[in-house]
């Protein structure tokens, strides 16, 4: 009998108050115009927009580590789980 694999997924969703103002403000200090900066990381400066209004239900964590490199901050967003 040949066993075949499942795989297991883990979703974490963290809530960061003011994460789109966060984003917004850095963007804001780098001198660089948001169509500069969202070619770099593939995305339309509507979507952009939308991420910085906190228009969408939840940001990909990928999205938000492209974010942070293209504009060389850390929003210290983090997932870790803090032990019981």
């Amino acid at each position: 009998m040949k066993l075949i694999g499942m795989k297991v997924r883990k979703v974490i969703d963290v809530e960061v108050p003011g994460l789109g103002l966060q984003i917004k403000e850095a963007r804001e200090r780098d001198p660089r115009s948001l169509a500069s900066i969202c070619r770099e990381i593939d995305m339309t400066p509507m979507n952009w927009y939308k991420i910085e209004a906190e228009g969408t239900k939840a940001l990909p964590e990928e999205t938000l580590r492209d974010i942070e490199k293209v504009l060389g901050v850390d929003l210290g967003v983090s997932f870790e789980v803090a032990a019981a």
